[in-house]
């Protein structure tokens, strides 16, 4: 179902859009690009680029996280095609700080740690968010069985309230890794 109807009169000022795609590579990594752009509805002088007219990006940046079973990364990286100021492409290079981190608990404390702030860029920084959500939906039901790494406890396992450890959901499509009380038990 989609939002009500806004029933105050309003105008749309900003879009962002973040699209992202997974793809299962035939080296056994995944890797998933995720693509943001921001575009006002009006023209915005700029000291670095002009006039950037109605509906161009203001910004459009990428992130490509490549990623094996266990979310190790392998590989991050960050293009920055549009942007506001002539030097926020220069930062691109720090994303590769990201290969050899896990995607696990605290994972996004410590893209923060690692790329964002002064030291990074917040609008890439923020695109790693969405790409690790999409490597997950990526290789869910996928990857299954078919290695070593996926006999171990699955990823998304109390990654939300529908896999909490002790739901029915993990007792009724992995048993073994069920940790408490079905909903009929409580």
């Amino acid at each position: 179902m989609p939002l009500p109807d806004n029933q105050t009169p309003r105008k749309e000022i900003h879009a962002r859009q973040i699209t992202c795609k997974g793809y299962q590579r035939e080296d056994g990594l995944w890797d998933v690009d995720a693509h943001i752009v921001d575009a006002k509805t009006y023209a915005v002088d700029n000291a670095h680029r002009g006039t950037v007219n109605p509906g161009e990006p203001i910004h459009e940046m990428w992130i490509r996280l490549t990623v094996d079973v266990e979310l190790l990364v392998h590989d991050c990286i960050a293009v920055t095609d549009h942007s506001p100021y002539g030097y926020c492409g220069d930062i691109t290079g720090i994303f590769k700080k990201l290969i050899g981190e896990t995607i696990a608990p605290g994972w996004n404390r410590r893209v923060k740690e690692l790329v964002a702030g002064v030291q990074g860029c917040t609008h890439l920084a923020d695109l790693v968010g969405p790409a690790t959500t999409t490597i997950y939906q990526s290789m869910a039901g996928i990857s299954k069985g078919k290695c070593e790494a996926e006999k171990s406890k699955p990823f998304y396992i109390d990654g939300c309230h529908v896999w909490a450890s002790d739901g029915d959901q993990v007792l009724k499509f992995h048993p073994e890794f069920h940790a408490g009380k079905t909903e009929k038990q409580r």
